[in-house]
């Protein structure tokens, strides 16, 4: 029987202190469907934001997972590659998850003009509870319909964006997810969009 996410590649854009279920549960969810799964880790230093954080430890989320993930082999459900390999014509879809990672990553500006080509070019960019801000950073949520984590709303209505109280909704090419609980929701619509 064949998969519906066979042939498409997903990526994942994480820095440290992730929301560790909401990297997690994506690559189970997704891979199950077929997709090929790639973490990009990029460690940052979020007192400037600027120079790489700790070089020689991993990227880790706020509840201690690290990229490559401790628990689960890499090359079987995912890979991790460098920022450096990761070009728009090259994935299907770029997803971002939550926690404190979009902070460091939305002033990004390699990930940020990522987002925008990607976007361009229609592929589907999809982020959950904070992870909208990096859409807001990157210029892209007026008139959108998007979710997210309570904090991050006041940020998307005044960027443009038309606000849902719901788990997930799809706008086109982004689909935004409100909260880890929503999980289910917001994997099935990256799921639709790519199938």
């Amino acid at each position: 029987m064949s998969k519906p996410l066979c042939g498409k590649k997903v990526v994942i854009i994480v820095a440290n202190e992730f929301e560790d279920i909401e990297l997690l549960y994506p690559i189970l969810r997704l891979s199950e469907e077929g997709a090929d799964i790639v973490v990009v880790p990029i460690p940052l230093d979020y007192h400037t934001h600027t120079r790489p954080y700790l070089r020689d430890k991993p990227v880790t989320g706020r509840f201690g997972h690290t990229v490559p993930i401790g628990v689960m082999a890499e090359g079987n459900r995912y890979s991790v590659k460098q920022f450096a390999e990761i070009t728009a014509d090259g994935l299907d879809c770029l997803l971002f998850p939550g926690g404190y990672s979009p902070d460091g990553l939305r002033i990004h500006e390699g990930v940020l003009n990522l987002i925008r080509e990607c976007y361009q070019k229609g592929k589907i960019v999809a982020a959950i509870c904070h992870g909208p801000w990096m859409f807001i950073s990157a210029g892209i949520v007026r008139g959108k319909k998007v979710v997210s984590y309570a904090p991050v709303r006041e940020d998307l209505v005044n960027a443009g964006a038309t606000f849902l109280d719901v788990p997930a909704v799809r706008d086109g090419n982004m689909i935004c997810g409100r909260v880890p609980d929503d999980l289910p929701e917001f994997c099935q619509e990256i799921i639709a969009a790519l199938s």
